[in-house]
């Protein structure tokens, strides 16, 4: 079996070929190909660590959607002051298929 460990967005995510992964928002059009930095490779009883054998490493992943997360509510209040403050977020996010790993 052959998978990476690869840095996205900020997290790094085990993949391996034909994996869905949701990241946070990366630059680049639906269709599209990018290329994530690997940071180990797995391959069967191999394992590469070493950073001049991992720059060698082309881990491809093509952009399937843009999207955005789960909405969250942020809440902050104090007491006997009247303060009171309501946010809400949602995360910008984009989902690939990781299509090579070489």
């Amino acid at each position: 079996m052959v998978y990476a460990i690869v840095r996205a967005g900020g997290r790094q995510e085990k993949v391996s070929v034909g994996d869905f992964v949701t990241l946070n928002r990366v630059a680049g059009e639906v269709g599209g190909t990018i290329e994530l930095p690997a940071l180990l490779l797995v391959d069967g009883d191999k394992l590469t660590t070493k950073a001049a054998d991992l720059a060698k490493v082309k881990v491809t992943a093509e952009i399937l959607e843009d999207l955005r997360g789960k909405k969250i509510v942020i809440q902050k209040y104090k007491n006997k002051t009247g303060y009171k403050k309501r946010q809400g977020h949602r995360q910008e996010l984009t989902r690939v298929k990781i299509t090579g790993i070489k």
